[in-house]
């Protein structure tokens, strides 16, 4: 194993002593809260116990140590048994993540009471639709296009049909496409993958190829078209606003980096229209959104508040997963990864309870924030990265143990 890779790897191995020095036992199973002194169990995807579930997985595959899977099961257990009770809708804060998660323990454990769990929680996700949306949220995150695209991992095509035919209806035309109202009554139009217009097209574009409908992947492509229409970046870069107009414009800077509102997220999308079409074009804006990431000063905090997460959805981590994705893909060299490992490692908190992150808020006194456990901003979403860079930078393969339902595996 190369040095990067050595760190990574030990990294991983001490966050995940301290996820399950975290974990609560209880009579239905493993738990989780968002951070270790909260008292509230969270089961979901973004920041609780099903996320939680796919790092383990992932730790299992890699580490081949049955800790893991014995605790992926439990895990598996809380879920099901807050299934029942939960009554939100969505992939990453509802009942669609709990199925992709439940599912992921029956494919790679054998575990056949987590598939019937799954398939309770698709069967409430339809009875708690409204026959448009589950919610005020119309987006990724939390509406139709994340439970589209929970419904296409668990190969539901009726139910992921279903979650994303509003958005033929609701589409509001654009000189350069399409776009759609992020949540109920809110004026500024988002434009990135976990809220806004990107997010929309990743889960229209394989609904599109499962359905056989046409008219689904031009909705898509008018969608992308929009959004590469307000780059600011130049024919070099690819950088556009977090929305517009500006919301929130005194708390929400106008350009992030990451997964969640940046060009991190956005090249995900590119590469799963590339998958989808075969067309160089996404080829092209992917290299675009890479040069703008490696050019911005992250992960170097260059400005208060520039650059305060670690974590999968709007930090480091989500950046390292592109680094690896292109390393399989591409070609690259991992030389930036190597520097956002680096970035890691540094910013861990390592002691005889194991290893945790914690992010910043420069507007805090104290800025450092409480370390948290979940996948989008905690040690199960950086853990996840942490193991699959060490396994490709020794050589190994590249693909995740499991496919995250907006991450596209390499394409080989």
């Amino acid at each position: 194993m190369t040095t990067a890779a050595s760190r990574a790897e030990a990294l991983a191995a001490r966050g995940l002593d301290w996820l399950l020095r975290t974990a609560r036992e209880t009579p239905e199973g493993l738990t989780w809260t968002s951070h270790p002194g909260d008292n509230e169990v969270d089961p979901t995807l973004y920041s609780g116990g099903a996320g939680m579930v796919i790092t383990l997985l992932e730790a299992h595959r890699h580490f081949s140590d049955d800790r893991y899977a014995d605790a992926a099961v439990r895990a598996a257990r809380a879920l099901a048994a807050v299934v029942p009770e939960w009554e939100l809708s969505s992939l990453y804060f509802g009942l669609s993540g709990m199925a992709v998660a439940l599912l992921a323990v029956t494919e790679h454990l054998g575990d056949s009471a987590a598939e019937r769990s799954a398939r309770r929680a698709l069967d409430r996700v339809r009875a708690l639709s409204d026959g448009e949306r589950w919610g005020p949220q119309f987006d990724l995150l939390g509406g139709n296009a994340g439970i589209a695209l929970g419904a296409l991992r668990a190969g539901d095509i009726e139910l992921a049909e279903q979650a994303v035919m509003p958005y033929l209806r609701a589409a509001e035309v654009t000189p350069h496409g399409v776009t759609w109202e992020n949540r109920s009554g809110l004026a500024a139009r988002r434009h990135h993958i976990s809220h806004g217009t990107l997010g929309v097209a990743c889960a229209l574009a394989p609904a599109a190829r499962a359905t056989g409908r046409a008219d689904l992947m031009d909705l898509a492509l008018a969608g992308v078209a929009d959004v590469v229409a307000r780059n600011d970046a130049g024919a070099t870069g690819f950088l556009v606003p977090h929305s517009d107009p500006q919301q929130a414009p005194e708390l929400i800077e106008r350009y992030s980096y990451g997964w969640c509102h940046g060009p991190a997220g956005d090249a995900q999308v590119f590469r799963l229209l590339h998958q989808l079409t075969a067309d160089e074009e996404w080829l092209a804006l992917q290299d675009r959104c890479w040069r703008t990431i490696v050019e911005s000063g992250l992960p170097t905090r260059i400005r208060p508040g520039f650059w305060d997460n670690s974590g999968r959805c709007c930090g480091t981590a989500g950046v390292l997963a592109l680094a690896c994705d292109r390393a399989a893909e591409r070609g690259d060299a991992l030389d930036f990864g190597v520097v956002l490992i680096t970035d890691l490692t540094t910013r861990a908190t390592v002691d005889e309870t194991g290893a945790r992150w914690s992010n910043s808020e420069h507007r805090r006194s104290p800025s450092t924030l409480e370390p948290r456990t979940g996948w989008a901003m905690g040690n199960a979403g950086i853990v996840r990265e942490l193991i699959r860079f060490a396994r490709i930078e020794s050589g190994g393969d590249p693909r995740y143990a499991v496919t995250w339902p907006d991450h596209p595996q390499v394409s080989q």
